[in-house]
């Protein structure tokens, strides 16, 4: 069955909601009645709802936060809502509890929104918080910063893996920090998009872009950011009923054409050594994008018009790139110096400015993904838009690859 995206609302990433004496219940609030009023619908005609998040109760001592989204209309007093957790692939997860649910015959309407309010403690508090999702006491133990320091570790790995030296593997996730923050600019939406980025920020110069963990810079790390995103997801009967109202054609609604989902051991240890000898870094990875392209029905990424993938780190983004098929395995490099990903080149990558420049909200960032794919699809997505983008594809991803989420979206 066909799951379409009718619509749906980001907050603004650049907001310190805990600055504004507000929290995460008012995050949830805004990006639900804003994806209602995105599309025009009724809050009673909503039948179900689930809700991906990885760390309210540490962020902000709050949890149950299916029954903050039964709070927000009186419509949805009696609604069911699920809570889904999956690390940095929280909301990824909630949406494909939401298709299961549709394709289920259970429900048409589901309301999926991902929340996280992360800004109203240090960065230090933070970065314990996040360091959650890895396997504690087991991996990064020690680190000021668990999540560098294990995508550090990483880096180092597919350094030697793919034969790069470190100044051509620095060179690359440069270039990725500069597409992503370069779009980011022209995101109204982006925690960065009013930042100014000196010439040479992006490259080894230990004063404008500081040393984080091993090889990895400011520039090469995410945004600790607070923000939510929503989407509605609708079943075909739902959204050719949904599409006469409006004067349009169902076939005109973005849908989810594919989908991957996969998982890994937890240590980053253990996947490492499930790599050996196999020409994938991360096998569950590839494995999930192949599932993605033969449900939506594509050969792979020359079917594709658009990618938003999870860039946590400059080096997760660049992991991705040989696994989606974009170069074959070990050469991810080429896609980037060959200028495949650039906004303007053959298949851009996270021109909404992804994690690095757009923000990460974790349990936000896979609705986020899903929406913006959809705008992609139907020439909605304003500054950010890939001319004639017909076919999106979104790569979530929970921890040190652990939870992959694929979502292929088109029209």
């Amino acid at each position: 069955m066909t799951v379409h995206v009718l619509g749906g609302h980001q907050t603004d990433f650049a907001r310190n909601w805990t600055k504004e004496g507000l929290g995460v219940y008012d995050l949830l609030r805004e990006s639900a009645l804003g994806a209602l009023a995105d599309t025009g619908i009724d809050p009673a005609e909503v039948e179900v709802a689930h809700v991906g998040n990885l760390a309210a109760e540490l962020f902000c001592g709050q949890a149950q936060l299916g029954g903050m989204v039964a709070a927000i209309d009186p419509a949805w007093a009696m609604l069911p809502t699920s809570r889904h957790e999956a690390a940095c692939a929280s909301g990824s997860v909630a949406a494909l509890a939401a298709m299961a649910d549709i394709e289920a015959g259970r429900y048409d309407l589901a309301l999926v929104t991902g929340v996280e309010l992360m800004r109203g403690v240090g960065a230090q508090e933070a970065a314990q918080h996040l360091g959650s999702a890895a396997w504690v006491g087991r991996e990064a133990v020690g680190a000021a910063f668990p999540w560098p320091s294990l995508f550090a570790e990483l880096a180092d790995v597919v350094a030697e893996r793919d034969g790069l030296d470190d100044e051509r593997l620095g060179a690359n996730l440069a270039r990725i920090a500069e597409i992503n923050h370069g779009n980011g600019l022209r995101n109204p939406l982006a925690q960065t998009r009013g930042w100014s980025f000196p010439d040479g920020c992006f490259g080894p110069d230990d004063v404008l872009n500081p040393p984080v963990e091993g090889r990895l810079r400011k520039y090469d790390c995410g945004r600790i950011t607070d923000g939510a995103a929503s989407v509605l997801l609708a079943s075909p009967r739902y959204a050719k009923e949904y599409a006469r109202r409006h004067g349009r054609s169902a076939d005109d609604l973005p849908k989810i054409t594919g989908w991957g989902h996969r998982s890994a051991p937890m240590l980053l240890a253990d996947k490492l050594a499930l790599a050996e000898g196999r020409p994938y870094l991360f096998p569950h990875l590839r494995q999930a994008a192949l599932d993605a392209y033969r449900r939506a029905g594509v050969a792979g990424p020359d079917d594709l018009d658009v990618i938003e993938t999870h860039d946590c780190f400059t080096i997760t983004e660049y992991a991705a790139l040989d696994h989606l098929g974009l170069t074959p395995p070990g050469q991810a490099h080429r896609a980037i110096e060959e200028g495949v990903i650039e906004r303007d080149g053959p298949l851009p990558v996270n021109p909404s400015g992804g994690l690095i420049g757009l923000g990460h909200p974790v349990g936000a960032t896979g609705a986020r993904m899903l929406l913006d794919a959809a705008h992609q699809v139907t020439g909605e997505a304003g500054e950010c838009q890939v001319e004639g983008a017909r076919t999106a594809l979104t790569l979530n991803i929970g921890g040190s690859c652990t939870t992959v989420a694929i979502f292929v979206v088109s029209r």
